[in-house]
């Protein structure tokens, strides 16, 4: 470990070292590495398993990470077609996904490029990328700032802030794969998110532009239960936006996910207007180790990736993606653990 608080944790393709950092504080201690601004490790007192996924070393994260922990953007979650219009001029993103569109910001988005530590202290990181003008297709040159602060309480504070110098998109994540008990999978864990709605999609997983009430439905979560329920006699793939308010408001409680087998609970506080469940069913084994030797396969870990809606842009009534200059988008996600 260097004087500076940090050490090399690997370097990329492009020869650039990649650093990780490691904070304490209000119970949790946290490894966090530039590349993508991910969360690598994140610990709880009292408990001994690691409460995301990730990997012991850098050179798994370029080829097998689907995100563990990162910080996706510029516009995270998935835009139709990659195509969107913006002041009357129509853009066409890089589509990372054939046949869908474009998802988290394109191959090289910020969630997969090496970002830079600005500020650094016992119990806080402070990072920032600039996300150029052109890459992927996105116009101008967009800053993004990630600041994690572990607080008293169990409290991961993440703050997210973007500026930019042209009319672009913007609506970044925090992607950690959450376990809160270390075993094989997270199906052992029941759920509550507070939302009427989530956002409908087709076939491809892309917004039709309606929300579809829980009401009535396994997807409806507004009271604590399973998060393995099933429709019949299928089981429910999670992987759906949930609407918590109209546009971005104070942070309040959203969520609350408990494990039955360590008793270990997050809860999450916001200020964005949505959440997408995502319960790693398409995560395929790895064919590398994780964390202390874990093997990560389908349900490993799940998302609460706080957001704007997915394809927002496209979708009069959607909450705003759209960053401007002058303005500052700033996006605020508290994860609090506890453990009974």
């Amino acid at each position: 470990m260097s004087d500076q608080g940090f050490e090399v944790f690997g370097t990329t393709e492009k020869g650039e070292p990649v650093y990780r950092v490691k904070i304490a504080g209000g119970g949790l201690t946290a490894n966090v590495i530039t590349w993508g601004a991910a969360i690598q490790d994140l610990r709880l007192d009292g408990h001994q398993p690691p409460l995301v996924l990730g990997f012991e070393t850098f050179d798994p994260y370029p080829v097998h990470s689907p995100y563990f922990g990162a910080t996706p953007g510029r516009c995270a979650n998935r835009i139709s077609a990659g195509r969107f219009v913006l002041d009357g001029k129509q853009y066409q993103l890089e589509t990372n996904q054939p046949g869908i569109g474009h998802l988290h910001g394109g191959t090289d988005g910020i969630g997969r490029s090496n970002w830079t530590i600005v500020e650094h202290a016992a119990d806080k990181v402070v990072l920032r990328i600039v996300d150029p003008d052109g890459r992927a297709g996105y116009p101008g040159n967009c800053t993004v700032t990630a600041t994690y602060h572990l607080e008293d309480g169990g409290v991961l504070s993440v703050v997210y802030e973007a500026t930019t110098d042209q009319p672009t998109l913007a609506n970044i994540c925090q992607h950690s794969y959450f376990n809160l008990d270390g075993r094989e999978d997270a199906l052992g864990h029941d759920i509550m998110i507070a939302a009427d709605h989530l956002v409908d999609v087709d076939e491809k997983q892309l917004p039709t532009g309606r929300l579809m009430a829980v009401a009535g439905t396994p997807f409806d979560l507004r009271e604590m239960g399973p998060m393995k329920r099933f429709d019949g006699d299928r089981q429910v793939l999670f992987d759906h936006n949930y609407c918590l308010s109209a546009g971005r408001v104070e942070k309040r409680s959203v969520a609350l996910a408990r494990s039955i087998y360590s008793g270990v609970s997050m809860e999450m506080r916001t200020t964005e207007p949505g959440v997408q469940l995502y319960a790693a069913f398409k995560l395929q084994e790895l064919p590398v180790p994780g964390l202390e030797g874990r093997r990560y396969g389908p349900f490993a870990g799940f998302c609460l990736e706080t957001q704007v809606w997915p394809d927002a842009i496209n979708h009069p009534g959607f909450p705003n993606a759209v960053l401007r200059p002058g303005e500052v988008l700033r996006q605020e996600t508290d994860y609090v653990f506890s453990k009974q």
